[in-house]
């Protein structure tokens, strides 16, 4: 079965066909199932990587997912989804930027796991291991009794989606971007009603936006931010795209006109980097460019959740957030429950 789908994907550039939602589906029951073997999987990602995947394609893959996984609702929720191959170069704004959109009232869902191909950089795990929040017992009792306290959701991917972790040594083998790599930033395993999605190529800009529209989001945004991700830069103009279910709309976000625009200082990124920079940020002492990086990305995001009426005026409450220790005590209060619940397993013993 799976060789006549190869077929029709590995054509070439030119004879090739995108495939309908009820094959995609089949594909990816034979994949996620195991019924593929390795050589027919990593065939069909390099044609699908030369063909490129249709909107269709990701779907199907997508659902099949979402079948074989956790799902916590969080109604009201924002869904903030950024590269798994992690950061080199930039700093991981959208984790400090949780804590103050959960202080403002927004439940957030981060998800990561540990780092992938091609950039093989500093993920979220990293972050959380030296923030001294073990990556090995992150249990979903307790991360999601720390989402009900806080709002803020952290979602181990691969732990509540098994089949993405199946597929994590072929991935590591290939080597390249997948139809995967979009997948697992589409998943919404907390059912979330907006969206901010990071993408890396503008060629994959309309059908990221399709996805977000075809998939229950109510108001989302594409941004072509820091290293693919969803953070938005403070040093350049950043382009996104604004998504709701009646409209699209692209527009530019300048940081010179808000003025928050700051060069970044050169700095090689690891994970203690990463960890000092966001406890500095939120104990309001992190410097300007970091600083100003969190208060633009909660700005918007909190305008694209309805909390305020301007970006001006999201970056005005997340500042008073930060300054007034809302931030820190949210993320303290969320590392306190995490470490500190009980396993369900080690309770019983």
């Amino acid at each position: 079965m799976m060789k006549s789908f190869l077929k029709e994907v590995g054509r070439g550039k030119r004879g090739a066909r995108d495939l309908t939602y009820d094959e995609s589906l089949r594909v990816a029951e034979l994949i996620f199932n195991g019924t593929a073997t390795p050589v027919q999987m990593g065939a069909f990602f390099i044609a699908e990587r030369i063909k490129m995947a249709s909107t269709d394609e990701m779907i199907a893959f997508i659902d099949v997912c979402r079948s074989q996984s956790l799902i916590h609702p969080i109604p009201g929720s924002l869904d903030c989804a950024g590269p798994y191959d992690g950061r080199r170069n930039s700093f991981l704004a959208t984790f400090p930027t949780a804590f103050v959109l959960c202080a403002s009232g927004i439940p957030v869902t981060l998800h990561s796991s540990h780092t992938l191909p091609p950039k093989n950089g500093v993920t979220l795990y990293d972050l959380l291991n030296v923030l001294e929040v073990s990556t090995d017992k992150l249990d979903s009792d307790a991360l999601i009794k720390a989402a009900e306290k806080t709002g803020f959701l952290f979602v181990p991917t691969e732990e509540w989606c098994p089949p993405l972790a199946r597929l994590r040594n072929i991935r590591s083998e290939i080597g390249m971007r997948t139809l995967l790599n979009t997948v697992e930033k589409m998943l919404r395993l907390s059912d979330s009603t907006y969206m901010t999605v990071g993408i890396f190529h503008g060629t994959v800009l309309d059908k990221v936006v399709e996805l977000l529209r075809r998939t229950g989001v109510h108001k989302g945004l594409v941004v072509q931010g820091m290293e693919g991700s969803e953070d938005i830069s403070v040093e350049r103009i950043t382009r996104a795209y604004w998504v709701s279910e009646e409209q699209k709309e692209w527009f530019v976000i300048d940081p010179e006109l808000l003025e928050m625009q700051v060069e970044y200082p050169d700095i090689k990124w690891t994970a203690k980097h990463q960890a000092e920079m966001t406890l500095s940020v939120l104990q309001g002492k992190g410097d300007l460019p970091h600083y100003n990086t969190v208060l633009l990305n909660a700005g918007v995001r909190i305008w694209l959740c309805g909390k305020a009426k301007s970006i001006e005026q999201g970056i005005y409450q997340a500042k008073y957030i930060i300054d007034n220790g809302q931030a820190l005590e949210q993320y303290l209060m969320w590392k306190d429950i995490v470490e500190n619940t009980p396993h369900p397993l080690s309770s019983q013993s």
